[in-house]
């Protein structure tokens, strides 16, 4: 059950191929989706107060984290990294200007960032940490866009209110990488369960969304 310092709107975004796979074996990604469904997801970037991402992804995509919308200035949501032993290179477009990295380790000066040391397990920042350190700078609401660690953790906590899921015609195989890791799961009714709300094309794409069934 939540408490008051994770009572936020958490949704969870996925671009992936019909296969649930996020990038190749040798990790390309860019693109799997379209311009249509990328458009949609600037357009959910901007109707959250923070986006967040796991480590994993700044090396992989070094990502600005956001919303660039064709003729419509927007206030940037806070951008925030889920980083355990603080390997965001300084140089990272995500440590540029007002982001937050959090971590479990010992905080230390990462560019224009404000690295804050968060409660962790195993040696990683847990999901519950993260949301009342994003709370605290005030944000309310929150857009997780990767990576499958990151969104496998929200999901394993029940802290997942929304999925927003970009689903491309395009099959990368067993070898692509899962937009969700392991969950650890002993039974089927450990599943976290989802309300399909809607399906709709988007350019080439397939646009789904699922409310949390608690």
């Amino acid at each position: 059950m939540r408490g008051p310092a994770t009572a936020m709107r958490v949704t969870l975004k996925l671009a992936t191929s019909l296969d649930g796979r996020i990038a190749t074996a040798a990790g390309e990604s860019k693109w799997i989706t379209g311009e249509a469904a990328r458009l949609e997801g600037h357009r959910l970037r901007a109707a959250h107060d923070a986006i967040l991402v796991g480590v994993e992804t700044v090396l992989a995509d070094d990502p600005e984290l956001t919303v660039r919308l064709p003729g419509r200035p927007v206030d940037q949501p806070l951008r925030v990294v889920m980083d355990s032993r603080l390997r965001t290179p300084p140089t990272a477009k995500v440590a540029q200007g007002d982001s937050l990295i959090l971590t479990a380790t010992t905080p230390a000066t990462l560019g224009a960032a404000f690295v804050e040391q968060i409660d962790s397990e195993d040696g990683r920042p847990t999901p519950a940490a993260a949301l009342a350190a994003i709370r605290r700078k005030g944000a309310a609401s929150v857009l997780i866009e990767g990576g499958g660690q990151v969104a496998a953790s929200f999901l394993r906590a029940g802290l997942v209110d929304r999925i927003e899921w970009f689903r491309a015609p395009i099959l990368l195989g067993g070898e692509g990488r899962p937009c969700i890791a392991a969950l650890g799961l002993a039974k089927l009714a450990d599943a976290p369960t989802f309300r399909r709300l809607s399906a709709e094309p988007v350019g080439d794409d397939l646009w789904e969304r699922y409310d949390a069934v608690r």
